[in-house]
């Protein structure tokens, strides 16, 4: 068999990693992940992609477009857009609503363009899946002209929850909470498939604790450390997104897999898992609340999909809301881990933002034909 003639390649740019994957209609063909980027792997995710491309001419692969995953589509973007002048100078301006992510996403949009010039592009916006937030969901409590300046709930992890959407059927969930936990974590309330509310806010920190994250925390405490902890802006990001979560709490590792390891005998990591359970089963019960009820729980992401133990001490404290697992389905990984009689049905989903990337690549390119 030869190469495939009709692939579209699929970019994920985390702020340290790029996965990707080639697809064939909605066949994946190839799949990988570039780890450690600017820290002892490729010096920067351009060079990824172009390291990536190499892969592909020497399998004798062009692909016929590329799709990008984007963080942040900021107040203007809720659909996914072909790339083109007037876009590309929307989102450098957009690099303040995500400055971990956005510049690493233009690179690897600009290395495509480089190696493969009018190669169609599509960008695929994370914040997406959420702008049907009622607005009692989306505004902050603060003054409305920060709020026409952009600064609002946008929600995260979207491409997530839309494949975990796609993959149940939206008529099947009904008021539904679906759990994305990994290394970032958040959660969304579902009614029939339309997002509702959601734990992350105007920027992937908030919500739930995380792995190098603190999720929600006092904004008091903020203006505390500007004015007497010696912090700056600088100093405060480190912390929020490189110095907290997990890692904080354990002083040792932010993965889970370790943590869980070590647990019965470390009681830093065995406080790090039990904060992290805790903080999600509060999380699930608010936006139980804001649903008006739970009929459907879902896992996915990384911890989600993969940790049995993490899923039954997040469960363990959810029985007033119809959650009960069955603990030999649970822990041999099933698609169904609830209860049979339970009221509300309890799902372990994997993941593929990369899929719905080239979904909605090709989709967009078929419009504009």
């Amino acid at each position: 068999m030869g190469p495939p003639v009709s692939a579209v390649l699929a970019l994920n740019c985390g702020s340290s990693s790029l996965k990707y994957a080639l697809f064939e209609g909605d066949a994946p063909v190839l799949r990988g992940a570039v780890d450690r980027i600017g820290a002892g792997g490729a010096a920067d995710h351009a060079a990824a992609v172009h390291g990536l491309l190499d892969e592909l001419d020497g399998r004798g692969i062009a692909p016929v477009a590329a799709g990008h995953r984007i963080v942040h589509g900021g107040p203007d973007h809720v659909e996914p857009a072909r790339v083109d002048a007037p876009l590309l100078a929307w989102l450098a301006r957009a690099v303040p609503f995500a400055p971990l992510h956005l510049p690493a996403e233009l690179r690897a949009i600009e290395a495509v363009r480089a190696r493969c010039g009018d190669l169609p592009q599509v960008v695929c916006f994370d914040t997406a899946f959420h702008r049907t937030l009622p607005e009692v969901a989306r505004r902050y409590a603060l003054p409305a002209a920060l709020f026409d300046a952009g600064v609002r709930r946008y929600g995260f992890h979207g491409l997530s929850y839309e494949h975990v959407v796609d993959s149940l059927g939206p008529a099947s969930l009904g008021r539904a909470v679906l759990a994305h936990l990994g290394n970032g974590a958040s959660m969304v309330a579902v009614r029939d498939g339309r997002a509702i509310d959601t734990t992350m806010g105007f920027t992937p920190a908030a919500g739930l604790v995380m792995g190098t994250r603190p999720g929600d925390v006092d904004p008091g405490l903020v203006v505390y450390l500007l004015e007497h902890g010696g912090y700056d802006a600088r100093r405060l990001e480190r912390l929020v997104n490189h110095e907290a979560g997990l890692l904080a709490l354990s002083g040792t590792t932010s993965d889970m897999r370790e943590l869980l390891a070590r647990r019965a005998t470390d009681e830093r990591a065995r406080l790090a898992v039990d904060v992290f359970c805790y903080q999600a089963r509060k999380w699930v019960g608010a936006l139980a609340a804001s649903l008006g009820g739970l009929e459907v729980l879902v896992f996915t992401g990384g911890i989600g999909e993969h940790s049995p133990d993490v899923r039954r001490e997040i469960c363990r404290g959810l029985a007033h809301l119809g959650v009960a697992l069955d603990d030999a389905r649970n822990a041999a990984g099933a698609s169904v881990i609830g209860a049979a009689k339970a009221a509300c049905q309890v799902h372990v989903v994997g993941t593929d933002e990369e899929r719905m990337i080239a979904r909605h690549t090709r989709r967009v390119l078929e419009l504009l034909r």
